[in-house]
């Protein structure tokens, strides 16, 4: 009897491979338009002063460019992590672990959209930057909470993330849920925390191989 052709070992070590090292784009490309997007627009543009300086406009438009690649880059980020988790995950977990993954893109891109509105316009209003402030720094970083909280508890359960990472995964899933947008900066941590998971990733596929 024929068997049917599966996958080779050296296609199933490349998977993880190639979305860990999505996984590094992606921190790296969020973190640099998160920091240019609080340059251009540090509280959102809720003051009276609306005009958005050349070298702020030239900021928020680099950051609207990387968002749609780091939004590319972390679905395959999340391919990786189910990818390291197995066949034998909780699917009440996985649910919310994917549900939160797919807002917090949605809400990225949301922002960026908003934020594009602050550059179309000659005369730009109060609402499209407050809007693209909000939009990312409230609920973008409270779903990633959800995918940071989701995604150690998946490592613990089944034993597939070191106790260390799920320790940094849950501070700082507490961290973006509680603080959220009252500590400027503080979303850095997600991309942070992206960026430490992908390089285990890598290191594990590495010792697979």
């Amino acid at each position: 009897m024929t068997q049917a052709p599966g996958p080779t070992r050296q296609q199933a070590l490349s998977t993880p491979k190639a979305a860990g090292l999505a996984g590094v784009v992606f921190a790296v490309l969020l973190a640099t338009a998160m920091v240019l997007a609080r340059i251009a627009l540090p509280e959102g543009g809720g003051g009276e002063d609306l005009t958005v300086a050349q070298g702020e406009r030239g900021a928020l438009q680099t950051a609207t460019e990387l968002v749609p690649f780091a939004g590319i880059a972390f679905l395959w980020f999340m391919g990786a992590l189910r990818e390291h988790t197995g066949e034998a995950e909780d699917r009440f977990i996985a649910t919310v672990f994917l549900g939160s993954g797919l807002v917090f893109v949605a809400c990225l891109f949301g922002a960026v959209a908003a934020a594009g509105t602050v550059l179309d316009a000659e005369d730009p209003t109060g609402f499209g930057r407050h809007f693209a402030y909000t939009l990312l720094t409230t609920y973008g970083m409270r779903m990633a909470a959800v995918f940071v909280l989701a995604t150690s508890t998946l490592g613990r359960r089944l034993r597939v993330l070191p106790r260390p990472l799920v320790a940094i995964g849950t501070v700082a899933g507490l961290l973006l849920l509680v603080v959220g947008s009252s500590v400027p900066y503080c979303e850095l941590v997600f991309p942070t925390w992206a960026l430490i998971i992908s390089l285990y990733i890598l290191r594990t596929a590495r010792r697979s191989a």
